[in-house]
């Protein structure tokens, strides 16, 4: 593979990817300095991606945690 084709599959991966769609939030002076510290103990450049996947984790970890299930907890632990 050479180097023009692996740039031709990044474009397409780009492609597939492309995030149109904004989000805007407030937050008092508190909130934000809260997050701005966090940011720069951890050495953490890019907000929008750290925010992003913080937030979507976050909703996916609860949704796997009250997936519907057939039996309830305690029928499942018999």
């Amino acid at each position: 593979m050479n180097k023009q084709d692996k740039n031709n599959k990044k474009k397409e991966l780009s492609l597939g990817s492309k995030r149109l769609m904004r989000l805007t939030c407030f937050l008092n002076e508190q909130e934000y300095q809260f997050i701005d510290n966090y940011l720069e103990k951890n050495k953490i450049t890019n907000k929008s991606r750290w925010l992003r996947e913080t937030v979507l984790l976050s909703i996916y970890k609860e949704m796997d945690e009250n997936y519907p299930t057939l039996f309830d907890e305690h029928e499942m632990r018999r």
